[in-house]
């Protein structure tokens, strides 16, 4: 059984539903650290102005003492409105947006007061609609010990899989000597960026996967792995 995992983000990029794709178990890593300006609340879309930053304001104080798990919204900004009418704007002549719409409407109408519980609802239903179908632990259900390559380890053993699929900065850490004396095997993921059609002219990478499924719909799954590793490439 093939684990990866991953911390709670904001409208993810392609490449981790690819990488969630290749695995059997993913862990929603939701005990580390909220990290600013990173993807825990933000990401992008294509506007015709170019790409274009979506982020949920949060209540950073004491963050540091804080697993990501406990950030809480800051709804004191309407950002709701502001993101559901930048993503209209930017989408409603895309090919396949009348598909997604009623959801993501339902989702900005709603009060959100915790980041990973807002995350979460987004990722589940674009899992759904990509037809990628894994099982889901979380980090806070479990009891992980150890750091960087001893925690990932430690992860694998609990959840009993052999094999791991690290992101590619994984290389700079991992002790795969550890790896293979536990009889787990590893994986880097060098994704590959594909291009697909997408509106308001010369083509953006590394948006939102939500792009991607405005304009391609039931093709997005198969966009994602075009010209990259499969599941089967990666068995153990």
């Amino acid at each position: 059984m093939i684990l990866t995992a991953h911390q709670p983000v904001y409208l993810p990029w392609l490449g981790l539903f690819h990488k969630i794709a290749l695995s059997d178990r993913f862990c929603i890593f939701d005990d580390v650290q909220y990290l600013k300006k990173d993807w825990n609340n933000r990401n992008q879309i294509k506007t015709q102005a170019g790409a274009m930053w979506l982020t949920v304001p949060v209540l950073t104080k004491g963050y540091r003492e804080k697993p990501i798990r406990d950030i809480e919204i800051n709804n004191t900004v309407n950002w709701r409105k502001k993101h559901w009418k930048s993503i209209c704007v930017a989408y409603k002549k895309s090919p396949y947006f009348s598909r997604y719409a009623d959801f993501f409407e339902n989702l900005y109408e709603r009060e959100w007061d915790n980041l990973v519980k807002l995350n979460d609802h987004i990722l589940f239903y674009l899992l759904d609609e990509l037809g990628i179908n894994v099982e889901i632990h979380r980090a806070s259900d479990e009891s992980f010990h150890g750091t960087k390559s001893s925690l990932v380890l430690d992860m694998c053993k609990k959840l009993k899989s052999d094999g791991y699929i690290f992101g590619a900065l994984g290389k700079d850490y991992v002790q795969a000597e550890e790896f293979e004396k536990a009889d787990v095997k590893v994986f880097f993921q060098d994704y590959s960026h594909p291009v697909y059609p997408q509106s308001h002219g010369q083509f953006i990478p590394y948006l939102s996967v939500i792009d991607l499924l405005f304009n391609c719909g039931d093709k997005s799954l198969d966009i994602i792995m075009s010209g990259n590793v499969n599941k089967m490439g990666i068995q153990v």
